[in-house]
C-alpha cells in the first residue's frame, strides 16, 4: 500500500495518510466512528459487513488483491520447498497471524491443518495481532518460521534471504482483499479510481498478489 500511495501522491495534488492495522480491529474502530475515509481490509467479510451496514458509499466495494501465503524463515536451510517442516516439527517456535482477528491467520490454520498436524503445533505456535507484527516475529529470531505474506517478503526484498515455501493455494481460501469507501470525497473517488488502474494493478502484482 505504501508503495501504490507513494505513486498515487506523484501524479496527484492529494496525500493520503496510511493508518495500519488489523483488519478486525480497523473494522471495530469503524464501527466505533472512527473518522477514516476509505477501508482496505484483508478479507471481503468486514467490507461486506459496513456495506450491509450502510456505513460505505454505495457500490464502492472491490476486491483490489488476492494473497500469496508463504512459510519463510531467515534461515536459509529451514525451511523446504514442500513444506515439509511443518510435519517434521524441529522447529521452537511457529509464528501465524491470530486466526480470529487476521485472514492470513486463517489460511496458515488450514494450511497447517492440511497437513494434519493443527493440534500437535500447539505448543510450539505464536500468534501476531496481525500479519505485519508476524513478520517481525519470526524477522527478529523470536520464531524460527512462520506463515506470512508473499508481499511483505517481496516488499522488504528478503525473498532471495533465507528460505521458503510458497503454499498451494487450493490448501486454503482465498485471500480476497476488498476496499471501501467510507467518505464520498473528490480526493476518495479519485485514489479509489487509481488503484482500478493497470498501472497500480501491475505494482500490486509486482509486490506478490494476483487481481482479478
Amino acid at each position: 500500500m505504501k508503495q501504490l500511495i507513494a505513486l498515487y501522491e506523484q501524479q496527484s495534488e492529494h496525500q493520503v495518510t496510511l493508518i495500519s492495522g488489523s483488519t478486525g480491529k480497523l473494522y471495530a474502530q469503524i464501527l466505533n466512528g472512527a473518522p477514516f475515509d476509505a477501508f482496505f481490509a484483508a478479507d471481503t467479510i468486514r467490507p461486506q459487513k459496513l456495506e450491509n451496514k450502510k456505513h460505505i458509499v454505495p457500490a464502492s466495494r472491490f476486491t483490489y488483491a488476492i494473497g500469496k501465503i508463504v512459510l519463510w524463515s531467515p534461515d536459509a536451510g529451514l525451511v523446504d520447498k514442500q513444506g515439509q517442516i511443518i510435519q517434521a516439527m524441529t522447529f521452537q517456535h511457529l509464528a501465524i497471524a491470530n486466526p480470529k482477528l487476521a485472514p492470513y491467520g486463517r489460511a496458515a490454520q488450514q494450511v497447517i491443518e492440511s497437513k494434519g498436524v493443527w493440534k500437535q503445533l500447539q505448543s510450539k505456535i505464536v500468534r501476531g495481532e496481525n500479519i505485519g507484527h508476524t513478520y517481525h516475529f519470526v524477522k527478529s529470531g523470536n520464531a524460527a518460521l512462520g506463515f506470512i505474506a508473499l508481499s511483505q517478503i517481496k516488499a522488504d526484498k528478503t525473498i532471495n534471504q533465507g528460505s521458503y515455501w510458497l503454499a498451494p493455494d487450493t490448501l486454503y481460501d482465498p485471500i480476497e482483499q476488498q476496499a471501501v469507501q467510507l467518505s464520498n470525497t473528490v480526493a476518495v473517488s479519485d485514489f479509489f479510481r487509481f488503484v482500478q488502474t493497470q498501472t497500480a494493478e501491475q505494482v500490486i502484482r509486482d509486490f506478490g498478489y494476483d487481481v482479478r
